[in-house]
């Protein structure tokens, strides 16, 4: 897959070209459509697909302090799309200045620097332009203007309910994982960068895996049975996702921690993506580091026992 980091590259582009654009924070089963949609009019027409989206996620810029907690931070949301074919992806760098111009200056960008632009494929709700002022209606009338075509894909629904980003983070908060695959169309997971923590869990035995994570949206505190993939490699493992109240005293920071079974290379710094497969415990305080090492070792029997029924 080709990663554009300008619109200007959009002219290096055979055309005619089509356009699937959106946030996709979680590439969920509408975004699915919308991306899916514009590349099979694209190959019918002979033309090239590229899809669209933005780094940060806008609210991180136009609302910092009530932004959403991401499905898929941007390296996750780019292995996503290039899992489902996708050739050539447009990342727009999203700040305070992209966030001012104005819906119709955004599409006579596109418009000038695509060879030509065939047509425009978005979400139902899609807004964009200074102040959301853009929607589907204005994309419409601009399509008319410019001679492209635009499509507008609708809602798309599981079990009667619209999939949305928003109802995919609400589901994992309330840790109805099963919900959030159904919109997902995949499992929920997360991909983040292994840190070096405090070596706590290699001094009792069980040396764990600290997740970096981008904001993401975690599920309930807890321990959990967990499968992670390392280059390509599934293992499985026990995450313990909280606030570590045996040995601080700090809410300041939840953090996700794995230990792999079997696992003993030393991948700090590398890549790992986890999923949350069944719920085990809460998590609690122990009266003591030995106390928390013993139930650490019964919760990695239980994973074990699971892992082999």
């Amino acid at each position: 897959m080709e990663i554009l980091r300008s619109i200007s590259e959009l002219n290096q582009l055979r055309g005619p070209l089509f356009l699937a654009i959106g946030v996709f924070d979680g590439v969920h089963r509408g975004h699915q459509a919308v991306i899916s949609t514009s590349a099979r009019h694209a190959h019918s027409a002979e033309g090239t697909s590229v899809v669209v989206t933005f780094d940060p996620h806008p609210a991180k810029v136009l609302r910092p302090r009530n932004a959403p907690h991401l499905l898929t931070a941007t390296q996750h949301k780019i292995a996503l799309i290039r899992a489902l074919g996708v050739s050539h992806l447009l990342i727009i760098e999203f700040n305070r200045e992209f966030a001012a111009t104005s819906p119709e200056d955004f599409v006579q960008r596109l418009v000038t620097h695509s060879k030509p632009l065939r047509e425009i494929c978005v979400g139902h709700e899609w807004s964009f332009g200074k102040d959301r002022r853009g929607n589907l209606d204005l994309l419409k009338k601009l399509g008319a203007h410019f001679d492209f075509n635009v499509v507008g894909i609708p809602p798309v629904m599981v079990h009667g309910a619209v999939v949305s980003s928003t109802a995919i983070r609400q589901a994992v908060e309330a840790g109805s994982l099963a919900k959030a695959a159904e919109m997902l169309g995949r499992e929920y997971t997360i991909l983040g960068a292994v840190t070096r923590g405090d070596q706590l869990g290699k001094k009792i035995g069980f040396p764990t895996a600290n997740l970096s994570a981008h904001s993401e949206q975690f599920p309930p505190n807890g321990v959990y049975l967990a499968e992670a993939w390392f280059e390509g490699v599934l293992y499985h493992g026990v995450v313990n996702l909280g606030y570590r109240p045996t040995v601080t005293a700090s809410k300041s920071q939840r953090l996700l921690e794995i230990h792999l079974l079997d696992f003993e290379r030393d991948i700090y710094g590398e890549d790992l993506e986890v999923r949350f497969v069944r719920y085990l415990r809460p998590e609690r305080k122990f009266d003591s580091v030995e106390a928390l090492a013993q139930q650490i070792d019964v919760d990695v029997r239980q994973a074990r026992e699971l892992c082999a029924a």
